[in-house]
């Protein structure tokens, strides 16, 4: 999407403004399709630091992702940019990936199609 889908934006900000983890959607990215559920930047960021933070040759990244969210310091104003997936698997025919799900972070402008609810996949 050239433009940022509106009401995609309206849905991150709730999940940013309620700090809820329980939103699960699924978006087309690229043709690649991404299920999971949201979570708010900030508790994305910690999730991703402490998984860096136990890996003994990416525990030098873990810093990038504390703190604030952009670069001045300060929280972030205005409508979200990206949505930020945690417990989250692409789908790659009957396949999800990784099985127990990954963190993604997703520029809203780039979700060509979405939808509401986590996709499950079988391997039957």
């Amino acid at each position: 999407m050239s433009n940022a889908d509106e009401l995609l934006v309206d849905i991150a900000a709730m999940v940013e403004s309620e700090q809820t983890n329980q939103m699960s959607l699924t978006v087309v990215v690229h043709g690649a399709v991404i299920t999971g559920r949201l979570a708010p930047e900030t508790v994305w960021r910690e999730r991703v630091a402490e998984v860096l933070r136990d890996s003994d040759r990416l525990v030098p990244f873990a810093g990038l992702f504390m703190g604030a969210p952009d670069e001045s310091g300060r929280e972030r104003t205005g409508p979200p940019s990206h949505l930020h997936f945690h417990v989250a698997r692409i789908l790659q025919g009957q396949v999800g990936i990784p099985e127990t799900g990954g963190m993604y972070r997703i520029a809203i402008k780039d979700v060509s199609a979405w939808t509401m609810g986590d996709l499950s996949y079988s391997d039957q």
